[in-house]
Parts: structure tokens; sequence; C-alpha cells
């Protein structure tokens, strides 16, 4: 497999997508920035944001985006779909063409998450590496509501 490059920023790495993959990523990055501040960068070759450490990540791949959270499996509550698996009680949700997925949920996903590590701390921070590196080229988000792709 061919190791590619990681994008320059986050705007570059949705430029960088397309068909669904694209609309997807662009849908989730909006409502991931309508739902808290947080700060938005490129790290292990895909979309992180973090307050007070690593809250979610967006992947796209070739057959599939995943929507994960590093708490996630705290969140099952919210959306049940979430797959535990990891360390740091991550937990996942895979999304393929045609998955649906209400934009709500993901605000609210969103809003608990941040939540959870503003009480609980940096989910990274019992690792024997900790949370080194989670700030590489970080990109602060504030929120400014408006509109975008929308998530069914």
């Amino acid at each position: 497999m061919k190791r590619q490059v990681p994008a320059a920023s986050p705007e570059a790495y949705v430029s960088a997508l397309s068909g669904w993959q694209q609309r997807y990523t662009d849908a989730l990055r909006l409502a991931v920035r309508e739902a808290a501040p947080l700060d938005e960068m490129i790290k292990w070759g895909h979309l992180v944001y973090a307050s007070n450490g690593p809250v979610l990540l967006i992947r796209a791949e070739a057959r599939r985006v995943l929507f994960g959270f590093w708490r996630g499996s705290r969140l099952r509550e919210i959306e049940p779909r979430l797959k535990p698996g990891g360390k740091f009680e991550m937990a996942t949700l895979e999304l393929v063409e045609g998955t649906p997925l209400d934009r709500s949920v993901v605000v609210k996903l969103v809003e608990q998450a941040v939540r959870l590590n503003a009480s609980l701390g940096n989910p990274t921070a019992l690792s024997p590496r900790g949370a080194a590196g989670v700030a590489s080229s970080v990109h602060r988000i504030d929120i400014a509501r408006h509109a975008g792709p929308e998530i069914d």
C-alpha cells in the first residue's frame, strides 16, 4: 500500500477527497464545528479535534468514513452504532455511502464528548506516551454558524 503525504491543512484534507466521502466528511466537519469550539488539526493523516486532549476524529478511507471518539464507549446511549475498540474508551461509527446520520445526533455526540474531556481530563493522559504530539498543525475553530451540506 502506497503511503501518502498528510494534507497540509483540514481544508486540503477535505479538498483531496471526492464523491460521497467528500460530502460526508464536509458535512461532519461543519456539524462538529457547529457543536463546540475545538482545535482542528491533521494528525495521524486524518482530521482530529481536541479540547483538553483529543475528542474525536474523522477519517476518510476508500470505502468508508470513520467518525470516532476517544471516549466513545460512554457515548453509545446517544448513538448505539458506535463500535467500541482500542484504547481510551475509543468507539467509532463506520459510515458508508447512504448511511443515515442525523446532524442533531452529531452535535449531541460532540457536545457530550467535549463535556467528558472537561470533567475527566485528557483521555490520553494515562497512556505511557501521554498526549504528546496531539497539537500538530492546529487550526482554532471558533463557532460561526453557517449553512453547509446537511447530514440527513
